[in-house]
């Protein structure tokens, strides 16, 4: 199993519980790219204390944060990677979603003739996710999607049927744990936990949570689209949460318009955050009023838990939603309409688009039983 980056953690991480407790399977984690970087919020850390030994640690994140840092970071993966997978000699390697970095293992693994078990294919979105998770689909040998639509896609590409299994979202497993605690997730002091920049005494009984990735097609719009964000959210006054953007080409922009608000701005409602454990983000977001920008955790948990969102922009275009999301485009007055719309409504009917909470048994299942291969022809 490989993760690259803090979302690819919570993606995963009650699969990788299952797998680990699994008396047919061992677990080798290798952790890689920006999940092992602090100003992406040391994402490793949190998978070490939650008990996981991590038998490799890559190193391939290259400074830019453009379109040929991105690039360049995928060879750098590739390289290190395959010493890694020879190293270790796993029966299978599995990949997760749809992040660029994501492209080097499954380059790596299939050269290696190794079986590539891939997570989440078959989704439609924008950004350069398109492109890498259809790709990763082709270089793949099984296939764990996580709904039906899905599933149809991954078929149609060619992929044989049988190598296609509806597993439903592993993040979904924790979000339906985090409702389940009631009153306790209500307990969680995120800035006496975690500290953060900016406003110490916010009011946690009414704020947003904002997470705003650049959009990889439109890099260099980065910092403008963020500003614009951070205005409309600005001028609501209400407390805020926001956290740091994910190493994506664009990234520095994002983080750059965050830091120049951050000084023309001291006394703003916003409190910022570089990263935290996926429950206690999850306990956030069950809190809040609304969660804001263009994170795929909208889509998704937000939806299972009736969260209300905001979606900016195209990043998510495409991908299966819920009546919790409203679509704007980056424009001030639309966002901050939006917010004021979302926070009026507020809790929506739970939605099981990507699952129903017990996706992490089911993989650990599928890859204890299913023949694993690496030779595959396409399939019409």
């Amino acid at each position: 199993m490989v993760v690259t980056a803090r979302p690819s953690y919570s993606r995963i991480k009650t699969a990788l519980e299952a797998i680990e407790a699994h008396p047919g399977l061992e677990l080798q984690l290798v952790v890689a790219a920006s999940a092992l970087l602090d100003r992406y919020g040391n994402a490793y850390r949190f998978i070490e204390e939650d008990g996981f030994r991590i038998v490799a640690k890559v190193f391939n994140v290259l400074e830019g944060e453009n379109l040929t840092a991105q690039a360049k970071t995928t060879g750098l993966g590739i390289l290190e990677l395959t010493t890694v997978f020879e190293q270790l000699r796993p029966h299978a390697v599995v990949t997760i979603a749809d992040r660029f970095e994501t492209m080097a293992t499954a380059i790596a693994a299939s050269y290696l003739n190794i079986p590539l078990v891939h997570i989440q294919g078959g989704e439609v979105t924008g950004n350069i996710d398109e492109k890498v998770r259809h790709a990763i689909t082709k270089l793949a040998d099984l296939h764990l999607v996580a709904s039906q639509d899905a599933r149809d896609r991954v078929v149609r590409m060619g992929e044989d049927p049988d190598a296609v299994i509806v597993t439903g979202c592993p993040s979904l497993d924790l979000a339906g744990r985090i409702a389940g605690e009631g009153d306790l997730a209500k307990a969680f002091d995120p800035i006496g936990k975690y500290g953060g920049v900016g406003t110490p005494a916010l009011r946690l009984d009414h704020f947003i949570v904002v997470l705003q990735h650049p959009v990889t097609t439109q890099y260099e719009a980065a910092r403008e689209q963020v500003e614009t964000t951070l205005r409309a959210v600005h001028a609501l006054d209400l407390p805020c949460l926001w956290f740091w953007p994910n190493v994506d080409a664009g990234s520095d922009g994002t983080s750059k318009g965050i830091r120049a608000f951050r000084e023309r701005e001291p006394g703003a409602n916003i409190h910022f955050f570089k990263n935290m454990e996926p429950e206690d983000f999850l306990r956030l977001l069950l809190r809040s009023k609304c969660l804001v920008g263009n994170s795929s955790a909208g889509i998704r948990e937000c939806s299972f838990l009736g969260i209300p969102v905001v979606n900016i922009g195209n990043r998510q275009e495409g991908r299966a939603r819920g009546s919790n999301v409203s679509d704007v485009d980056c424009n001030e007055t639309q966002i901050r309409s939006a917010i004021l719309r979302q926070i009026d409504h507020g809790p929506y009917n739970r939605e099981h688009i990507y699952g129903d909470g017990c996706a992490g048994s089911r993989i650990a299942d599928v890859l204890s039983e299913v023949p694993l291969r690496f030779e595959k022809k396409i399939c019409y």
